[in-house]
């Protein structure tokens, strides 16, 4: 049911409170970036990394009921550094989602590949965050086709020549369970990809602090959704989700705890629909 939902809108509130008001079962997907701990303060309260568990676990409730049991849920993370070493809050956060219902699926990579370099006493600069992907069951949407990438170089060179072992389905040397034939892949254009995503940063949107790339939300909506299909950000910002979805054909919801962020979504989606 979607007649009680506030489709292609960006609503201003704590996304716990907003979403109370949603029916059970009702989002195909939950792609968003919150802020992480102790990161815009000046925005967001900066949420201390001891309590960032509890200040996001009832939030991730909210999100459990209203997404659909084929529905995914991604969240754009890292972790922060606290007194020279890695806090635990992410790794935390992911088992107590656990403890909550959720399913642990997958952890996708994204390689920011533009990030300059940097050094620090005891560290060199992250060009990386994880996108962490979580389910209500096992059997969920996912349209992999939608995401498949040019074969590359490596198939000239790899096929060429094939050995009897790669002919047959090979099993991982390590009892991994997972096995490989490699002859499959002969006359094909299109493989899929890994779960390494190599994106380059968002640097167009100064307005906002925080601005992932808008391929970032893009890769994903094309994954797990389809044409008409409902996209959820409870983080929304600047509204980068919101306006893929958009211009994808997907209806979307943004909700965001800042009016003056409400506002430039609402404009930024304004502008793009004259575009398309």
């Amino acid at each position: 049911m979607t007649h009680h939902l506030p489709i292609n809108q960006i609503l201003q509130g704590d996304c716990e409170q907003v979403l109370a008001t949603f029916p059970d079962n009702s989002i195909d997907l939950i792609v968003t970036s919150p802020p992480y701990a102790d990161r815009r303060k000046k925005t967001y309260g900066g949420i201390h990394p001891d309590h960032y568990v509890e200040w996001f676990l009832p939030k991730a409730a909210e999100f459990l009921r209203v997404l659909k049991p084929t529905g995914t849920f991604i969240l754009n993370i890292k972790e922060r550094v606290v007194n020279g070493e890695r806090h635990t809050y992410v790794i935390e956060l992911i088992l107590r989602l656990r403890e909550q219902g959720w399913l642990w699926t997958e952890e996708f990579i994204w390689h920011k590949k533009n990030s300059y370099p940097g050094k620090w006493p005891n560290r060199f600069r992250d060009s990386w965050e994880r996108c962490l992907q979580f389910n209500k069951q096992r059997q969920f949407n996912m349209y992999q086709e939608a995401v498949m990438i040019p074969m590359g170089d490596w198939a000239r060179s790899r096929l060429r020549r094939l050995s009897e072992t790669d002919k047959v389905r090979d099993e991982s040397k390590v009892n991994s369970g997972f096995g490989k034939n490699v002859s499959n892949w002969l006359g094909r254009k299109m493989a899929y990809p890994t779960n390494v995503l190599h994106l380059a940063t968002e640097t167009s949107n100064r307005k906002h602090s925080a601005v992932f790339p808008a391929a970032l939300p893009e890769w994903f909506i094309k994954l797990f959704t389809q044409e008409g299909d409902i996209v959820l950000d409870p983080f929304v910002g600047s509204g980068t989700t919101a306006i893929v979805a958009k211009r994808m054909k997907r209806r979307y919801i943004g909700i965001d705890i800042h009016e003056e962020y409400c506002e430039m979504a609402r404009t930024s989606i304004g502008a793009a629909i004259t575009t398309l």
